[in-house]
């Protein structure tokens, strides 16, 4: 798109929702109960994709609340060094960043334990939104944590419409942790509530399994989740790879074999090489060859984020996926 002049602040990926800090524990395979100890990691589902925009060589800006507190300054810190635009970050001195207790069960899925009462995130009000960073973002990505609870709900429901407003791409990555949610019912229900809005969707086989109620991981299953203000459609399927749909064609990228230690961040990974080779070139999402290559390297991107523990430490730059598919 460069080639008419576009100005560089068109490429901007705006992520907007939570960032907090997970507590893992030093051994792997272990119940949260069981764990000897905890390192902190910063986490948070849009913030992982601002860092990984980042990372591959792409604008990104975060939007967000974080606690008045030690934690929630050095998370707004890891933004600055990983070179993501705090502009939008906002601080609560009424409550704190949140936390969250992640372990790796021995079969390498994650268990959580959250503590948010409320945490910072949550209480984010419309009118604190900095409406200039919206405005300017290419593409606005986000997940459903922010729709939980009032105020950050209406404040997520209002940046998505300033976004669209301004010509932003919406993207949407539900990013399902259900114990954050009254019932799975209202997760379902509130995930929905939403849904016809975006023009990007990546679910993962898990959430595409929670929404349409079908135990099948198939096209039949995925295109129950269409929608036709839609332009992509995405189900990610760990080491199988990702499905892609659009109105015009749909098919499979294979994923790449790694030694997985942690699958953290993986699809956060995945989503930011989405998006920052969209923001270069929108007519990937026309051209299925250049749609399939770009898949290919999200994929590796997502295989390399499983190799390190912890989200932000493993999100990869840009030559060692290009090593990665190279091999």
């Amino acid at each position: 798109m460069a080639s008419n002049g576009v100005v560089s602040g068109n490429t901007l990926i705006v992520s907007f929702g939570e960032m907090l800090i997970d507590f893992v524990p030093t051994v792997s395979g272990v119940s949260l109960a069981e764990a000897p100890g905890f390192l902190k990691a910063p986490g948070g589902a849009p913030a992982n994709v601002a860092i990984a925009v980042s990372r591959l060589g792409g604008q990104a800006s975060f939007v967000g609340k974080l606690g008045d507190d030690e934690f929630g300054r050095m998370l707004a810190d890891i933004l600055k060094q990983n070179g993501v635009s705090g502009d939008g970050i906002l601080f609560d001195e009424g409550a704190r960043t949140a936390l969250a207790f992640v372990t790796l069960r021995a079969d390498g899925e994650r268990e959580f334990m959250f503590y948010r009462n409320p945490s910072a995130d949550m209480l984010l009000r419309p009118e604190e939104l900095n409406l200039d960073v919206i405005r300017s973002a290419k593409v606005f990505h986000y997940g459903s944590i922010s729709l939980i609870v009032e105020p950050c709900r209406s404040a997520h429901l209002k940046a998505m419409e300033v976004a669209k407003e301004s010509g932003a791409l919406l993207s949407y990555d539900p990013n399902l942790r259900l114990p954050l949610w009254p019932s799975a019912d209202e997760a379902r229900q509130q995930i929905l509530s939403i849904w016809d809005k975006a023009d990007i969707i990546k679910v993962s086989d898990v959430e595409l399994e929670f929404l349409t109620g079908s135990d099948k991981i198939d096209d039949e299953t995925a295109l129950k989740l269409w929608h036709p203000n839609l332009t992509l459609l995405l189900v990610t399927l760990g080491e199988k790879g990702s499905k892609y749909y659009t109105k015009s064609f749909h098919g499979t990228v294979d994923g790449f074999h790694v030694k997985t230690v942690d699958t953290t961040g993986a699809g956060d990974s995945f989503v930011g090489a989405l998006l920052c080779k969209i923001v270069e070139d929108p007519t990937i999402l026309e051209n299925e060859s250049k749609l399939r290559e770009v898949l290919k390297f999200a994929n590796a991107c997502g295989a390399i984020t499983t190799t390190k523990k912890g989200a932000i430490p493993a999100l990869p730059a840009e030559a060692q996926v290009l090593a990665l598919i190279n091999g």
